[in-house]
């Protein structure tokens, strides 16, 4: 900033009358000396300004992004039934990303530009003071404003993040189920409506544009008259001898810079109020306080885990349904060492009894515990890691077969090779993995896509202890999960295993049955015992699931 100052002492040397020829030589070599030896200093200084703010920027956003996924984790499940996938990617990338722009370039050069203006104001007074104050009158509303324009501009860029979130939430939906859409020739139809999603982008996108239009055409037109101000004014100080060229030649580079700092300083606060609109969104991520404990609560000595499971007068609606209550004073009691099988039709609530098993939710009212412990005064993360599961809809990592066979270890990195042979074979996996042309490396694609058919993902999925089984197999591979659970339960004599279930042929290896009806159990004993019961609601779904396939069997033919 002292550039200025000093061009205008070589303007003055230049135009200086009375000097000799040498003395004028001497004054404008030791100038410019000083004018490289500034410029040369404002370069490093430049460069180390531009590294230092983007490795401290990157550094913030890869901190950022980090703490907002260790917060989305963290939350309850009931969390994700309220927020969609798309929505909490669209924040992870697309909010974070206007953050960092607003954290990395923009600040360094909005700093930059607060320098510049400070100094560059300071020069002004200190070469003219009354030509300062008259060109700095148009300052002030030029600060108001820019007030309210970065006011508005923070709502309609909130507003815009919320709109982009739903289209990125609609695109995820549709081509993560891409098979879905295609089996049903919905292509044309998905992207009509995307469409309309992006347009509504479009239309904030474009009240936005004509907002900064406005402000940084008035802004321009304010530079502009900055420098015809000092034009009209120095030129009549000049004429009245109180000011030469060199100084008027500063002055209007200072002001030159001055706008310039002021044009960046508009486009600084407009890009900040914007990374605050998005960043909005992720406080709300940041602050929020998950219901459930991650890992915390009581741990039971090993000696203690026997595995009897008793549901005490429960009652339950998922959050997002309160109007629609999943049980009422529903009570079951599962001794340890036992299999118990769950029935009831569609809807009854069989995969709900899971999920509040492994404290995915909390019951409104009632109680449920294990080997007598309340399962809300334990760990969830040490209840979780001895409860195995498989999910009806069997989930596969878009990595190796490998990998997904060792995910549910505690230690995954310390799971052998020989570890991960054993669970295979345990599970009848082995040969039909060993299959493959890379066996065990086999990349088994974005949800299990590149294995062939349901009986492959579903099988290689039951390398851990099931508590629900989905029957979307064929005969062979029902047989071969049958002799892989019996294969588990070989000297288990503490665990307990829940089996949701719908084919006679898995319910007959039960110890008991439990049918779910009317929110409640409805019935319970053992399989033979409900099936000699003519009128009994067991009955009735078995000859219903059994007419089911013959109907499924008739269409087929």
């Amino acid at each position: 900033m002292s550039a200025p100052f000093l061009l205008g002492k070589v303007i003055d040397t230049i135009y200086a009358t009375g000097a000799d020829t040498e003395t004028m030589a001497a004054s404008l070599t030791s100038l410019c000396i000083m004018l490289t030896g500034v410029f040369l200093c404002g370069g490093a200084a430049n460069a180390t300004r531009v590294y230092l703010m983007q490795i401290s920027g990157q550094r913030i956003v890869r901190n950022l992004r980090t703490s907002i996924f260790s917060s989305i984790l963290r939350q309850e499940v009931a969390f994700f039934d309220r927020n969609r996938t798309g929505e909490l990617i669209n924040r992870l990338s697309a909010d974070t990303a206007v953050v960092g722009r607003s954290i990395t370039d923009n600040l360094s050069d909005g700093l930059r530009a607060v320098a510049q203006a400070a100094a560059g104001v300071s020069m002004m007074f200190y070469v003219s003071p009354s030509l300062a104050s008259f060109v700095l009158l148009i300052v002030p509303p030029v600060a108001v404003l820019a007030v309210g324009y970065g006011r508005y501009l923070r709502s309609i860029s909130k507003r815009t993040q919320d709109a982009l979130a739903q289209a990125t939430q609609l695109a995820e939906e549709r081509i993560s189920n891409m098979r879905t859409v295609r089996a049903f020739g919905k292509e044309l139809s998905e992207v009509n409506t995307y469409t309309q999603k992006a347009d509504e982008v479009l239309s904030l996108a474009r009240k936005e544009a004509v907002l900064r239009a406005g402000f940084f055409g008035v802004t321009g037109l304010s530079g502009n008259l900055m420098i015809l101000s000092v034009l009209y004014k120095g030129g009549l100080l000049m004429a009245s001898q109180h000011m030469t060229v060199g100084e008027l030649s500063s002055f209007l580079m200072y002001t030159f810079w001055v706008g310039i700092s002021i044009a960046g300083l508009s486009s600084f606060y407009s890009e900040l109020m914007k990374g605050f609109g998005a960043g909005a969104r992720l406080w709300e991520l940041l602050d929020r306080k998950p219901e459930f404990p991650l890992n915390e609560g009581l741990v039971l000595p090993p000696d203690q885990l026997k595995g009897q499971l008793e549901f005490c007068d429960v009652s339950f609606a998922y959050p997002t349904r309160k109007e629609a209550p999943i049980f009422q004073n529903l009570s079951l009691l599962v001794p340890a060492g036992t299999i118990m099988a769950v029935v009831g039709s569609s809807g009854s609530g069989k995969s709900t009894l899971v999920s509040m098993l492994l404290r995915l939710y909390d019951p409104d009212a009632g109680i449920i515990n294990i080997d007598g412990h309340d399962i809300r005064d334990l760990n969830p993360y040490w209840l979780r890691s001895h409860i195995g599961t498989v999910s009806q809809e069997p989930v596969l990592f878009s990595c190796s077969i490998r990998d997904n066979i060792a995910y549910g270890a505690g230690d995954p990195d310390a799971v052998t090779t020989e570890d991960i042979y054993r669970a295979a074979r345990v599970a009848n996996a082995h040969d039909f993995i060993q299959a493959f042309p890379k066996g065990f490396d086999t990349i088994v694609g974005e949800k299990g896509v590149l294995l062939s058919g349901e009986g492959q993902r579903q099988k290689h999925s039951r390398v851990m202890i099931p508590s629900s089984i989905s029957l979307a197999l064929d005969a062979e591979n029902e047989f071969l999960v049958q002799e892989a659970l019996e294969r588990l339960m070989e000297g288990r004599s503490l665990c307990l295993f829940v089996i949701i279930a719908h084919r006679l042929s898995t319910i007959q290896n039960a110890n008991a049955v439990a049918v779910l009806d009317q929110r409640r159990v409805a019935e319970c004993g053992q399989h033979t015992e409900l099936l000699s019961n003519r009128q009994g609601l067991f009955r009735k779904l078995m000859e219903k699931q059994a007419f089911l396939q013959e109907e499924q069997k008739r269409a087929l033919c």
